[in-house]
């Protein structure tokens, strides 16, 4: 008595992820020296704020801003322009957002 192989159903290519190839191994998109050096440029980007110095306080609505987060913005567009996958984006969101937030209660960026 043979036995008969169960019938398993067909993977089409449109219904198989993107990042895995044929061989269900994970498809590499960048060196690891590309995205590290994408870190620092993030990093770098989310410390530059622009402040103003002394009693040159800016009142608007009744918040005082002591500072502009310039490397947060042309970072949020830089990211949104270059990177593809849209999970790779989030992470850099992350991190810009969060270096932002940390210098801002820390002396750095351009003093005005």
């Amino acid at each position: 008595m043979t036995r008969q192989k169960q019938k398993r159903p067909r993977t089409y290519a449109r219904n198989r992820a993107a990042s895995v190839s044929r061989s269900a191994t994970e498809k590499v998109f960048e060196t690891d020296s590309t995205y590290f050096l994408k870190l620092v440029i993030v990093v770098l980007l989310g410390m530059f704020w622009l402040r103003f110095g002394g009693d040159q306080t800016v009142t608007w609505f009744g918040v005082h801003i002591t500072g502009i987060p310039i490397g947060t913005l042309a970072g949020l567009l830089l990211i949104h322009q270059f990177e593809k996958h849209q999970s790779d984006r989030k992470i850099w969101y992350v991190v810009l957002i969060l270096v932002s937030i940390i210098c801002y209660f820390y002396p750095t960026g351009v003093m005005l």
